[in-house]
């Protein structure tokens, strides 16, 4: 009864009823879907049938929201290095330093790629050192004024013991990245970070570490720059990080 319905509403009758319908998202940027220990950013529709005498019959349907990273920019083309040295104390007795460098390729990558790292670990202490290399994901939660943290370990490898006065080099040791959620960077209440740790293991004594920057982006790497390809198919992307929760490792 079209002349006692609401404004804005309309009065299906006995049958069956179809209705097609879209929504344009927002030209505003979208955090990426995300689901984290303190907070999760997701996105859905709802849909409501509303009844005389009965109560509304409601449904939701939740769908996957991508921020696209393309990481074929100059910024996540760069390559990423550093360099340290630690020297080992043990009350009068100085032992010679351990020196470690690394570097990769470039700052930018997708899951399922592996990164390259080049190092080079020199042991002049009297100890036996481990080489090591761990991504690690940083989640940032602010709201109030506050900001909880939490990091988790990703993907880790371990290279051979080193004992005093050897030296190993790593050319290209490959280090593979799960399936995880990309970086969130543009949104105010949830970041999204990673991060490559290239470190010494020293028995009794604080590692020597390395921090690299890492951004996990969506659009992979054009091996000869091409942009031909369309974003849906550059952006393939195994989504199963949704649902995933990482193994950690205690701080």
């Amino acid at each position: 009864d079209d002349d006692n319905s609401e404004e804005g509403l309309h009065t299906i009758h006995s049958g069956r009823h179809e209705y097609a319908f879209s929504f344009e998202l927002p030209q505003t940027p979208l955090a990426t879907s995300f689901e984290g220990r303190h907070g999760s950013v997701r996105y859905w529709v709802k849909a409501e049938l509303h009844r005389p005498w009965l109560l509304p019959v409601k449904l939701k349907k939740e769908f996957t929201v991508f921020e696209h990273i393309d990481i074929n920019t100059p910024s996540l083309l760069s390559p990423q290095a550093g360099t340290k040295e630690k020297t080992l104390c043990c009350w009068f007795c100085t032992s010679g330093p351990i020196s470690l460098s690394a570097k990769i390729e470039r700052k930018g990558y997708t899951p399922g790629e592996s990164i390259q790292i080049f190092a080079e670990i020199e042991n002049c202490s009297s100890r036996m050192v481990v080489p090591k290399a761990t991504i690690y994901q940083t989640q940032a939660f602010y709201a109030k004024g506050k900001m909880k943290e939490v990091r988790q370990l990703v993907a880790n490898l371990r290279g051979e013991s080193l004992s005093s006065g050897k030296t190993e080099t790593w050319n290209g040791k490959q280090l593979k990245i799960p399936p995880v959620s990309p970086s969130i960077l543009d949104c105010s209440i949830i970041r999204v970070e990673y991060s490559l740790m290239v470190y010494v293991d020293i028995p009794g004594a604080m590692d020597l570490f390395l921090n690299l920057p890492l951004v996990i982006g969506t659009i992979p790497l054009h091996p000869f720059g091409s942009r031909t390809s369309s974003v849906s198919s550059q952006c393939s992307m195994n989504m199963n990080w949704l649902g995933l929760t990482l193994p950690e490792r205690p701080e």
